[in-house]
């Protein structure tokens, strides 16, 4: 059948505990014969300040074969420094919209102009099944939106007859070979197809290889469908863990190893107090919280939620620049007040968030001494702090505290050392040329080494005391032309804490 064009005339405004939601008029459809189509066609314009999502109800007849939702939107001209126009798709299907709900089939936020759905196969991003009787609901994303408005048009099409066969998902298993106790190298940020990027999963397991990875996490945006597509990747020399990269309008959150499946929802900002719900919601499903890249200055990427609930927080993403230099000191400044108040600490991830072309998978790469090669391990030595953040895998660092009675102590550990005992910090390290080290401590830099030889082989050694510095952790800075600012770095360690 021909398209039809169908003015939406009903708006609701709804607030269900999260983001307020503007829903709009319904889609209607008739059944159609067997292999028979039909389309309709809506338009409509959001005005600035529109609520973060607005859903489309499609009344979804018995007999259909697959959905199919096309849309375009205007971009038009605006002012230097004033946001135009970005709308985000994805749909929810007969079960509702409701938070956390079982409704979700999918999202593809603005990396996609068209999808579909049928019970054998879905578009990346959307999770394949059957298209049943009921309300429907497409949900729109205005992520920012110009002084003019944003007019939308969605084309919708219905294909009728006998659904496919139910494809079973298979996925990764959640160990690999490993080499027992040992150092595992991995980026647990990144993005594949299934969202906005541009690599298969195929494709992204060859450069993790190439990188010297042990291990990766999936962290689509605001979608678990590619959960089911990575089992061909992982093998006994590489563990895939699965996740989500919660993307809301105030600050991105990783979540690392969740149970294959696992959707966490996104639709809340900070002032909504939902977010401690989904992080709970990440936990039961055997995940770690790991707020990503914090300081970013993207819109909606500026991290809101505080770090109450963050077993881990990526202080290093991708290329290094301002933005994760800000974060550093951030994280540092949580340390100081962590150590003098005697409180637990968050310890610090660094990860590529690799999209496309010429993102380097495993640049950075966070470097966990784990007892294994399995998802509970790797997040036990995450979650402990026992790891380093290096910016591939030509760096490598030993580092240690130790005192005159042999106790020692290694990264994210403590030397239980009095406080005027004399301690010594070691750092060894390889593929760093002419890097200088640094030791950071509650009190600041209080050591500086010299540049280390061409080689980029070296050891450091530095003295103190638990009563001059609470913890000691390590920078490594490269050269940096004339001027105050250090470095970027090439790799820097959880802290050691000192004394008891």
């Amino acid at each position: 059948m021909g398209g039809d064009e169908q003015h939406i005339k009903r708006r609701t405004l709804v607030v269900t505990g999260a983001a307020a939601a503007l829903t709009l008029g319904s889609v209607t459809f008739a059944s159609a014969a067997d292999g028979g189509t039909e389309t309709r066609t809506i338009r409509g314009t959001l005005p600035t300040g529109s609520p973060d999502f607005v859903y489309v109800p499609v009344e979804v007849p018995s007999g259909v074969r697959e959905i199919k939702v096309a849309y375009t939107y205007d971009r038009p001209t605006v002012p230097t420094g004033t946001a135009g126009n970005a709308l985000d798709i994805g749909i929810f299907d007969e079960r509702g919209t409701e938070l956390g709900g079982e409704g979700f089939r999918g999202w593809s936020g603005g990396a996609r102009s068209e999808f579909f759905i049928r019970a054998d196969d879905a578009t990346p991003g959307y999770l394949p099944g059957p298209v049943r009787e009921g309300t429907w609901s497409i949900a729109l994303g205005p992520y920012t939106v110009a002084p003019q408005g944003l007019s939308y048009e969605l084309t919708i099409t219905l294909t009728y007859g006998e659904p496919g066969d139910v494809v079973e998902p298979v996925y990764p298993p959640g160990r690999a070979k490993g080499r027992g106790r040992a150092w595992y190298r991995g980026d647990c940020h990144l993005h594949s197809w299934y969202s906005d990027g541009r690599r298969t999963p195929a494709e992204i397991g060859a450069l993790a290889r190439a990188a010297g990875l042990d291990f990766i996490n999936t962290s689509e945006h605001n979608t678990h469908a590619a959960h089911a597509h990575w089992a061909d990747v992982a093998g006994d020399d590489l563990l895939v863990m699965l996740g989500e990269e919660i993307t809301t309008r105030n600050g991105h959150v990783v979540a690392l190893g969740t149970d294959p499946g696992t959707f966490v929802d996104w639709r809340y900002r900070a002032r909504d107090h939902r977010f401690g719900r989904f992080a709970r919601r990440i936990r039961r499903a055997g995940g770690l919280v790991v707020p990503a890249h914090p300081h970013a200055t993207c819109v909606g990427c500026n991290w809101k939620f505080g770090f109450g609930e963050a077993d881990a927080v990526e202080v290093w993403n991708g290329p290094y620049t301002p933005d994760d230099e800000v974060a550093l000191a951030d994280w540092d400044s949580m340390l100081v007040a962590s150590a003098r108040e005697g409180r637990d600490w968050i310890p610090a991830m660094g990860n590529s968030d690799a999209h496309r072309d010429p993102d380097v998978v495993g640049s950075p790469q966070t470097v966990v001494l784990a007892d294994d090669l399995t998802r509970e391990a790797i997040q036990e030595g995450i979650r402990a702090g026992r790891s380093y953040i290096a910016e591939s895998k030509n760096v490598s660092l030993a580092f240690t505290a130790s005192d005159a009675k042999g106790q020692h102590a290694g990264v994210g550990g403590r030397l239980a050392a009095d406080a005027d005992t004399p301690v010594t910090v070691r750092l060894e390290v390889s593929g760093a040329p002419r890097c200088t080290a640094r030791f950071v401590t509650d009190q600041g830099v209080l050591f500086t080494s010299a540049p280390l030889p061409v080689t980029g082989s070296g050891v450091v050694e530095w003295r103190t005391t638990p009563a001059y510095a609470a913890y000691v952790r390590a920078e490594l800075r490269h050269e940096t032309a004339a001027g105050p600012l250090p470095g970027a770095l090439a790799a820097f360690t959880n802290p050691i804490f000192l004394g008891r």
